[in-house]
């Protein structure tokens, strides 16, 4: 395989990260998806907080997110409203963590290591900035094959155990994320019914 290129993202790499929103989330109701205007307004506002993952000039992995300090005596929170609805307007310069938005990386490239590496360009960052850390609304899309089985408490609570596998939240938590709260109707998709989990990343793990 030829090298997976990590770099900032550029306005010439709009076109097809709308294109990777909707290969890596299909259940995702369409008004969640980030489209042209969203990247625009998040090179405007953080381009160093923005990541491609590139194979030549194809762009297979992405990271996206912006600076805030987060209240952990209000976990609470919608994935719109905390992202401003896509356009990432909540970005405080002086924000104490980096809110991730979104890691993707397309299908036909998973197993190779990008998200990994999208992880620590994010660590890299904030250690560089001297932040406290990282916090995201983890999505558990393996929770979609369980859900008439079990809830989604118990289903995290058995992937935090290491009894089961989530394809996204287990890799986070190896990671060195933990998990903080869960996020009931925190987006709208049908794989998991509006579930997430909070989890954080602490800069001196």
């Amino acid at each position: 395989m030829d090298e997976i290129l990590i770099t900032n993202t550029r306005a010439e790499h709009i076109a097809q990260l709308v294109a990777l929103q909707i290969v890596c989330y299909p259940t995702l109701a369409d008004t969640s998806r980030f489209k042209a205007p969203h990247f625009e307004s998040h090179l405007r506002l953080f381009p160093a907080g923005q990541w491609v993952a590139l194979h030549s000039e194809r762009v297979v992995g992405m990271s996206a997110g912006f600076l805030y300090t987060f209240d952990f005596d209000h976990l609470q929170h919608t994935f719109d409203d905390i992202i401003g609805y896509g356009f990432f307007t909540r970005h405080n310069p002086q924000g104490q963590h980096f809110y991730g938005a979104d890691v993707s990386v397309h299908p036909d490239y998973r197993g190779r290591g990008i998200g990994r590496r999208l992880y620590d360009a994010r660590k890299a960052f904030v250690r560089r900035l001297g932040l406290r850390g990282i916090v995201t609304g983890a999505m558990i899309p393996g929770f979609a094959q369980y859900k008439s089985m079990m809830d989604a408490p118990t289903y995290v609570a058995r992937v935090v155990a290491g009894e089961m596998f989530d394809p996204t939240l287990s890799v986070q938590l190896r990671q060195g994320f933990g998990v903080r709260a869960l996020l009931p109707n925190y987006l709208p998709d049908t794989a998991t019914d509006g579930w997430s989990v909070l989890i954080e990343w602490v800069s001196s793990s």
